[in-house]
């Protein structure tokens, strides 16, 4: 099994929900439609995955060995800030980006202003009932858990996750990532005015729908 389950193999293993599509896993991997559809061909050649109107795992021992792969990978090599943007995909339970996370999902990674890479946090809406399961699965991959952001100084690594539990959740998917409703994401923006109003304006040039009202000239001037 563990010879064709190399890392791009596991990680099609975990992103896959019965009845994907190559095209959907590629899109939510942000991994090149060509690598996955290789990928596919091998697994399904080996008896992992079968295709028969969309893609499944044919057996969750399959895709337990996957997480075990991917988890002894991340030992070796730390996950990269894009490589976390993909990881909470592998876990069983539903989640969102929030926060400065949606953001930057509904902007379509055009705002990312004031991020440092050596101290990175990823905003994350959990379920209440799933936040002990999202803490065993982020301390797998030697990623810290915490409620609220933590000082980089106590931490081993740029990465953490920070989680924002709530009772239930409405999630949309933007590019391949669930995130928080656009109208939330807003509202997050209006509150911390001074740091998104760039942002605002980008959205209100991105989606013909709204009518926000920002302007923002020096965003402009930095776009074109």
């Amino acid at each position: 099994m563990y010879e064709v389950l190399d890392d791009t193999a596991a990680q099609i293993i975990l992103a896959i929900e019965s009845g994907d599509s190559i095209r959907r896993v590629s899109q939510n991997l942000h991994t090149p439609y060509e690598t996955v559809r290789q990928a596919v061909n091998r697994l399904e050649d080996a008896g992992y995955v079968r295709y028969d109107d969309g893609l499944s795992v044919v057996d969750d021992r399959v895709r337990d060995a996957a997480r075990e792969v991917v988890a002894a990978s991340a030992g070796v090599s730390p996950p990269s800030i894009e490589e976390a943007y993909v990881l909470p995909q592998f876990g069983d339970w539903p989640f969102a980006f929030t926060r400065i996370d949606a953001v930057y999902v509904w902007t379509q990674g055009g705002y990312q202003v004031g991020r440092d890479p050596d101290d990175y946090p990823l905003f994350l809406a959990v379920r209440d009932q799933d936040v002990d399961a999202w803490e065993a699965f982020f301390e797998s991959f030697g990623l810290p858990t915490a409620f609220e952001r933590q000082p980089r100084e106590q931490l081993a690594g740029p990465l953490q996750i920070v989680l924002n539990p709530q009772p239930a959740l409405d999630i949309e998917h933007v590019g391949g990532y669930p995130v928080i409703p656009r109208e939330e994401t807003i509202a997050y923006m209006r509150e911390h005015y001074a740091q998104f109003q760039s942002a605002l304006s980008m959205l209100d040039r991105m989606y013909e729908d709204l009518d926000l009202g920002v302007a923002y000239r020096e965003a402009e001037r930095v776009q074109s």
